[in-house]
């Protein structure tokens, strides 16, 4: 019986594993914007590519890959975007807002506060990821939430 950990240190049950086109520049991209630490870098068979890459962002291990088609791995540019949002949750979703807008992610949705009890919004990073940060400000019950979503939603008409 082995003793190694079938989860490895540092990483969740579920861990995003992106495809970026330049993934030396969104490396260094999602440090400036999110905080992000260099955990491991293998690079591509060319030694110029990163064929395997791995960053933390707060206590969450994110994967990354140079986008190649010839391996079907396709990023956000090449598929024309992605139906994915990768959610940070952060003590301060105002400034982490600003903080990747300011290192060059688009805002896509200011931060405001929602009906489910978050501070929340959403950016589209340089690369075509979508991230939403949002930091959680109060405790809504399953009943106040849905008759806040209907009330949302009636304003919206």
């Amino acid at each position: 019986m082995s003793n190694v950990n079938p989860i490895p240190e540092g990483f969740h049950t579920v861990t995003p594993h992106i495809i970026v086109k330049n993934a030396s520049k969104a490396i260094d991209f999602y440090a400036k914007a999110f905080g992000a630490t260099e955990i491991c870098r293998m690079p591509g068979p060319d030694g110029k590519s990163v064929m395997h890459a791995e960053i933390q962002v707060g206590n969450s291990r994110i994967m990354l890959a140079e986008e190649n088609p010839d391996w079907q791995c396709k990023g956000p540019t090449l598929l024309g975007g992605t139906p994915v949002t990768i959610h940070l949750y952060v003590k301060d979703a105002d400034a982490a807002f600003k903080k990747a807008v300011d290192a060059g992610a688009e805002a896509t949705m200011p931060v405001d506060t929602m009906f489910w009890g978050d501070r929340y919004g959403k950016v589209t990073d340089p690369f075509g990821h979508s991230w939403s940060v949002a930091t959680h400000v109060e405790d809504v019950s399953p009943e106040d939430m849905q008759q806040r979503m209907a009330q949302m939603f009636a304003g919206q008409s």
